[in-house]
């Protein structure tokens, strides 16, 4: 009796530290990731890419898309999960989110269609784009954060 009171004590204090370093992880895989997509914005907002290239630009800032539609998607599961009342407040700000998308998809379209001609009016108007909805997305994250405890 004595060693299974023992073997689940130690079972139970295993669960409690391998949760505890899964969050520690789940934290740093965020914080990683944050990084990540900085850096990535960044090289795409500083760098002045040539219509020579044009492809790698795409493929970058389609990268990027997908990147916030699924930290978009994470941050709708969020507020699933939180009360009705953030749910209602929550609506429009990720709606105009989702709009941001559709204009920068949209934008993404007027990239892979350029000419040399419309090449630097394009890419403006893209970064523009990339730049108004990471933005967005940012304070979004910010409001669920103050919103919602972790």
């Amino acid at each position: 009796m004595k060693h299974k009171t023992l073997l689940i004590t130690f079972a139970a204090v295993a669960a409690f530290t391998v949760g505890c370093d899964k969050a520690e992880t789940t934290s740093k895989q965020i914080d990683n990731l944050q990084e990540k997509t900085t850096a990535a914005a960044q090289d795409l907002t500083e760098k002045d890419y040539a219509y020579a290239q044009k492809a790698e630009f795409t493929e970058k800032m389609q990268a990027q898309l997908a990147d916030i539609n699924k930290d978009l998607d994470a941050l709708e599961a969020k507020i699933e999960k939180s009360s009705d009342a953030v749910k209602a407040e929550a609506k429009p700000k990720i709606h105009a989110l989702r709009l941001q998308t559709d204009e920068l998809g949209k934008k993404l379209d007027d990239v892979k269609n350029a000419t040399e001609s419309t090449w630097d009016s394009v890419k403006a108007g893209s970064k523009k784009a990339y730049s108004d909805l990471k933005d967005g997305f940012n304070q979004a994250r910010q409001w669920v954060s103050d919103k919602i405890a972790p």
